[in-house]
């Protein structure tokens, strides 16, 4: 039976593991998906030599980054992401290499593509995160420019929640929350932005789906805005993983 699974710390609320197995039972593949908390990534070897017929993994918070090192090979678009969360197993002649991809860029630029209008020209990222990178990476690869949102400044692409001015929200009409800000059980909690300067022109698109309709898409529907959360994207990097693992 060949083995997948998922690597993070905590997985109490994964997505991947149910939607994989629902997947294998009911297209009848021999195959199970696990999961592997580890509470530290030097924990990474363990797992590969502990499960000889692991085929591919998924790759959570917070070892997207952490993970890097550990691998043989990283795919371009992962590699200019600086992130990966699906690893490719492959064997030759009894020798195992690890390649890194990054799902999650496929999964947001497909899901986004479509709600995009010619005024979405610039996009404020919230958060700093393994996954604001590939949101960035896809961004830019639609033709947005994109400019980080952190509590703490950490360079010149980077400006803190205080920073957002009336103009600054102005003139940056796609807001995407890449932060846990707002995630069941906490959902009555959203990042700190002046929801008061958003109109029907803006996009705001939360990665978080639990809850299915987050304070900050609330907060967004209530001036107009057009709103989604992140279950189609995460359905589509479940899809763009299992290509990968099968090519």
């Amino acid at each position: 039976m060949k083995k997948f699974g998922l690597i993070g710390y905590p997985l109490g609320h994964s997505f991947s593991k149910n939607f994989f197995n629902e997947k294998f039972q009911s297209e009848n593949i021999d195959a199970e998906y696990v999961n592997f908390e580890i509470p530290t990534i030097e924990d990474f070897p363990q797992i590969i030599a502990s499960n000889p017929n692991l085929e591919g993994l998924n790759v959570t918070i917070p070892y997207k980054e952490k993970v890097i090192p550990y691998l043989n090979e990283v795919a371009p678009d992962a590699a200019a992401i600086g992130a990966v969360n699906v690893i490719k197993f492959e064997r030759n002649k009894g020798k195992l290499k690890l390649i890194g991809h990054n799902s999650d860029v496929i999964g947001f630029t497909r899901s986004i593509e479509s709600l995009l209008e010619s005024y979405h020209t610039k996009a404020l990222i919230l958060g700093t995160g393994g996954a604001s990178k590939a949101v960035n990476y896809g961004l830019k690869k639609l033709g947005l420019e994109t400019l980080f949102v952190s509590r703490t400044s950490h360079n010149e692409h980077t400006i803190t929640y205080g920073e957002l001015t009336p103009a600054l929200m102005d003139e940056y009409k796609v807001i995407v929350n890449c932060t846990p800000v707002g995630m069941y059980p906490q959902a009555d909690k959203c990042p700190d932005i002046p929801y008061e300067c958003l109109t029907p022109r803006h996009l705001l698109y939360d990665l978080l789906y639990n809850p299915n309709t987050t304070l900050f898409m609330r907060k967004g529907s209530e001036h107009g805005a057009v709103v989604k959360n992140g279950l189609e994207m995460l359905l589509l990097q479940a899809f763009g993983a299992w290509d990968i693992w099968n090519q």
